[in-house]
C-alpha cells in the first residue's frame, strides 16, 4: 500500500486517500456508500448523474425506489427499505438542486 496521504470520516465510513485519483474505504455501508460501487474519487450515482439530463436523472431515481420497495419482502427486507428511503432522499435533494 502506498504511503498514506489523508484519512476522512464521513457517514462513519473511513476513507483513506492513497493517491490523488483513488482511495479506500475501511468500513463498507451497504445502503448509503456500498463498496462495490465506489471505483476510483467518485461513486458511481455521480458518474451515472453526470451522463443523464435532469429528468432522466430523477427517473432513474424513481425506478430505484420502486424497485427497492417491490423486492424488499423477497430478497434483503429493511436494508431494501433503506435503499428505497437513501433514493427518496437523493430524488428529493436532486429536485430541490434544480428548482
Amino acid at each position: 500500500m502506498a504511503d498514506v496521504k489523508k484519512e476522512i470520516i464521513y457517514n462513519g465510513n473511513k476513507y483513506i486517500l492513497e493517491s490523488e485519483d483513488n482511495y479506500i474505504i475501511e468500513h463498507d455501508d451497504p445502503v448509503n456508500h456500498p463498496n462495490h460501487y465506489k471505483q476510483g474519487n467518485r461513486e458511481t450515482i455521480e458518474v451515472i448523474k453526470d451522463y443523464m439530463t435532469a429528468d432522466e436523472f430523477s427517473g432513474y431515481l424513481k425506478g430505484n425506489i420502486i424497485k427497492y420497495i417491490w423486492r424488499y419482502e423477497r430478497k434483503n427486507g429493511t436494508e431494501d427499505l433503506l435503499k428505497a428511503q437513501w433514493y427518496v432522499n437523493k430524488l428529493v435533494e436532486t429536485i430541490q438542486s434544480n428548482g
